[in-house]
């Protein structure tokens, strides 16, 4: 049978943002990542926040309205993040999906160092994989 934990699904390079980046680099840097939302880190690597594209998107337009960016990050961001583990499975994180808001978790060691991101189409994929091997096995 196919793994089924975070680690092997997790997107092991992800944005990493800051507290004092301009939302409109953090903006450019999802875009061109073509994520939805960022891990903000500290120095030593740690998730402090989390940006998505909804969080941006108020801001752009005021931007776009006073012609200044002067948003950072950390003036956005949520905090404190709902993070996911490594070896947590991927069934449970698909649990968690149906019950809570975000549609990508950063995955943090036990020290809550950044290790990755997964998001809903990773969950999918994993389970799709698993249900094949399943069909597979019982042909």
């Amino acid at each position: 049978m196919e793994s089924l934990q975070v680690s092997d699904y997790m997107n092991t390079h992800p944005v990493k943002l800051t507290v004092e980046m301009p939302v409109a680099q953090a903006v450019e840097a999802l875009l061109s990542s073509n994520q939805s939302g960022g891990p903000v880190v500290d120095k030593k690597g740690k998730v402090i926040g989390f940006l998505s594209e909804q969080d941006c998107i108020a801001t752009m337009i005021a931007s776009s309205y006073y012609r200044e960016q002067i948003c950072r990050v950390g003036d956005i961001m949520k905090s404190p993040v709902l993070s996911v583990k490594p070896y947590m499975s991927v069934i449970e994180l698909g649990e968690l999906f149906l019950k809570q808001k975000p549609k990508v978790y950063p995955v943090v060691d036990d020290d809550g160092v950044l290790l990755g991101c997964i998001n809903r189409t990773s969950v999918l994929r994993a389970i799709d994989v698993q249900l094949k091997d399943g069909y597979q096995h019982a042909v």
